[in-house]
């Protein structure tokens, strides 16, 4: 059976915990599924939020296929908390290689335990640490935030949202 590219689609901003996101319908996921040639973990997607296209990761948490919007795609937009945007979504075919920063290596080089728990981790959340390092702006941000990425992994501090390890 051939699986169509859908319309695209209208969804409310919603959000869970701090993430603020939109479900996507079973058509849409349809289309990436046979588009990524599979319905599980993390899928690569371009999208785009009443035409300002953005890549993304679509999402499968809590039993539901999500995909969130960060600051800069809502401000983009012009949509916040609670807007209806309209939607198109396409399966990411390039290639997304994460470069660790040097410092954030650097650390992790430095501190054996921090290294062992880092190494340690489930691929998504090194890949979210690595990420938020990646897209920092300033030297100064990167230094703090590389600290306290060592102090997460050491079970010290909170970092990304998330509880010390």
């Amino acid at each position: 059976m051939e699986i169509k590219k859908p319309q695209p689609f209208k969804a409310e901003i919603k959000i869970i915990g701090i993430n603020p996101f939109v479900f996507v319908p079973e058509e849409t996921l349809a289309y990436i599924f046979k588009q990524a040639g599979e319905t599980k973990g993390q899928l690569p997607i371009v999208m785009k939020i009443d035409g300002y296209e953005f890549k993304q990761t679509l999402v499968k948490y809590a039993g539901g296929w999500r995909l969130y919007l960060n600051t800069p795609m809502r401000k983009a937009a012009g949509k916040d908390l609670g807007d209806i945007a309209t939607f198109e979504i396409e399966f990411d075919t390039e290639e997304r290689t994460l470069i660790i920063n040097h410092k954030l290596e650097q650390a992790l080089a430095e501190n054996k335990q921090a290294r062992d728990v880092f190494d340690g981790l489930a691929p998504y959340l090194q890949k979210e640490i690595i990420r938020y390092i990646a897209n920092l702006k300033t030297e100064e941000s990167v230094e703090k935030n590389v600290k306290k990425a060592i102090g997460f992994l050491l079970g010290k501090e909170r970092f990304i949202g998330r509880d010390p390890l």
